[in-house]
C-alpha cells in the first residue's frame, strides 16, 4: 500500500513575528530597492517542518513566494549583526538564483559583492576586484546602506 506524502504548505510570515529577522530583511530590502527597483521587496516565508518536535524552517522569497537555497539558521536571531549575515547570504541566494543576475554587483568592476563582517560584527558588501594602487579587495558600502554611497570606501 502506498501512502500519499502531502508537503506542508509554505506561509508567509507576517511584520513581527520574527522581529530580529525583520529588522535584517529591511536593511536588505533597502539594497535591493536601489540595484534593482523593478523587483518587489523581499519577504519571510516559512515552511512547516515534517517533525512535530522541530521548528519551522524560515526561508528568504520573492515577492510571489518563490525561494531557493538554505533557511535562515534559528540561531541566527541571537543578534541584528548575527541575523544580518544570515538573511544577506540568504537574499542574495535567492534574487541570483531566481532572477538569472548576480547582486549586488559593485559598480565599480561590474563584480558580484559578498557580505563580510568586520571585527566590530558589522557587514559590508565587499567585492574581489583589484584597485589601482590601494590594495586588491575593497568594502564597497554597508550592508543596507547602498543608497548612501557614491564611491567605494577602501578597507
Amino acid at each position: 500500500m502506498r501512502v500519499r506524502f502531502d508537503p506542508p504548505e509554505p506561509r508567509r510570515v507576517p511584520p513581527g513575528e520574527y522581529q530580529v529577522w525583520d529588522q535584517a530583511l529591511a536593511l536588505l530590502n533597502r539594497d535591493l530597492a536601489v540595484t534593482l527597483p523593478q523587483l518587489e521587496p523581499l519577504q519571510l516565508l516559512a515552511l512547516p517542518s515534517h517533525d512535530a518536535d522541530e521548528p519551522e524552517s524560515v526561508y528568504i522569497a520573492m515577492a510571489d513566494g518563490e525561494w531557493h537555497g538554505n533557511c535562515l539558521d534559528p540561531n541566527s536571531q541571537d543578534s541584528l549583526a548575527t541575523a544580518l549575515a544570515s538573511v544577506a547570504d540568504a537574499a542574495q541566494e535567492t534574487v541570483m538564483e531566481l532572477s538569472w543576475q548576480v547582486w549586488p554587483l559593485c559598480p565599480e568592476h561590474g563584480l558580484g559583492m559578498h557580505p563580510m563582517e568586520d571585527a566590530q560584527e558589522r557587514l559590508f558588501w565587499w567585492c574581489a576586484g583589484e584597485r589601482l594602487r590601494r590594495g586588491p579587495a575593497h568594502v564597497h558600502a554597508a550592508v543596507g546602506a547602498l543608497d548612501a554611497v557614491s564611491a567605494p570606501l577602501s578597507l
